[in-house]
């Protein structure tokens, strides 16, 4: 162990709260992290809120940031970029979270030298987490890990912990809730050390209303994961099109290649243009897939060395951690 005189400082911990109209939760989610991590500054930015959210955040003695334009994932990238610290505690500002699991999570990002850890979703209250709402996590974090790898169980969680080097090489291009599967897909294009610890979900306290908005936010995520398909897996996504036109064109020319068998002729020239037509496409888009690969492989390269470039989290000692950090909930480590 080392002495007082050459110990480490610790870690600069900042929790990291985007807030839209959150007046009536706001003030006991500040109180809640002040308590459970006492040495950590809490930022809550402001999204425009029209009741007294800057109010409460600042009467509960929190520092409080703005951001005009509108969207959660606006919000998510100011912070990143204001703010400096080396592990970043993100969490929704409605009061749904357990500020009692926040350090767990750091205790496990710093044992483990992990970049990202999850707040696994766990609760009894139908109201805090609708049966809808869970099978539609479960369709998008399944496909999300098929595409990219089934490391995150629960990929639109709003409660996470991440090292600097993980904020500061994320480029946050989301403006709404679809973040959460930028947060994801990010870690694991990159191999990041990810992990989750499971907290309880609660329901929004009395007078709190939700901005998700089922079908259309789902429909939005599910657009940034197709998005994100293409730019970052794009020779699987255009050969598939590719695959799609050519049996296009084959549907179009097998009746043509019949009646020429039989006939001679031709009769149906359009046909048969329309099916070279398809096929010439499907060539394309697979010549396109080729290219859009090399050049998706050296972006990757470009971002892996940036975010090598930043420090790691800093370490936590295994005796000093026993003997100072609370009990942990249930741990996954990837």
């Amino acid at each position: 162990m080392p002495t007082d005189a050459t110990a480490a400082p610790p870690p600069r911990i900042a929790v990291l709260v985007p807030c839209h109209n959150e007046a009536v939760a706001i003030g006991g989610v500040v109180a809640g992290f002040r308590h459970a991590l006492p040495q950590a500054r809490v930022f809550v930015y402001d999204n425009n809120s029209s009741d007294m959210t800057r109010e409460a955040a600042c009467a509960a003695g929190a520092r409080v940031g703005r951001e005009a334009l509108q969207g959660k994932g606006h919000v998510v990238r100011r912070m990143f970029a204001d703010i400096e610290a080396d592990i970043y505690v993100l969490v929704d500002g409605d009061g749904t979270y357990d500020p009692g699991a926040a350090p767990a999570m750091i205790r496990l990002l710093r044992e483990e030298q992990l970049d990202m850890v999850t707040g696994l979703r766990v609760t009894r209250e139908a109201a805090a987490y609708r049966p809808g709402h869970q099978l539609g996590n479960r369709l998008l974090t399944g496909l999300a890990g098929l595409i990219f790898g089934r490391r995150v169980s629960d990929m639109l969680s709003g409660y996470r912990v991440f090292s600097r080097r993980f904020v500061k090489s994320f480029p946050a291009l989301a403006t709404g809730f679809e973040t959460e599967t930028e947060f994801t897909v990010h870690a694991l294009e990159l191999r990041m050390p990810v992990g989750e610890v499971a907290t309880a979900y609660a329901s929004r306290p009395p007078g709190s209303t939700s901005k998700l908005r089922t079908l259309r936010d789902g429909m939005r995520i599910l657009s940034t994961i197709l998005g994100l398909l293409q730019r970052e897996r794009p020779l699987p996504f255009f050969g598939t099109l590719g695959g799609l036109l050519l049996l296009v064109s084959l549907g179009f020319f097998l009746p043509v290649l019949s009646t020429y068998l039989e006939s001679g002729l031709v009769p149906r020239l359009p046909t048969f243009v329309a099916s070279v037509a398809f096929l010439l496409l499907s060539f394309l888009s697979l010549a396109v897939g080729l290219v859009l690969e090399t050049v998706t492989r050296g972006r990757q390269e470009t971002k892996r060395i940036a975010y090598l470039a930043i420090p790691a989290p800093p370490p936590l000692e295994a005796a000093a951690a026993e003997d100072t950090a609370p009990e942990m909930g249930p741990v996954l480590k990837t």
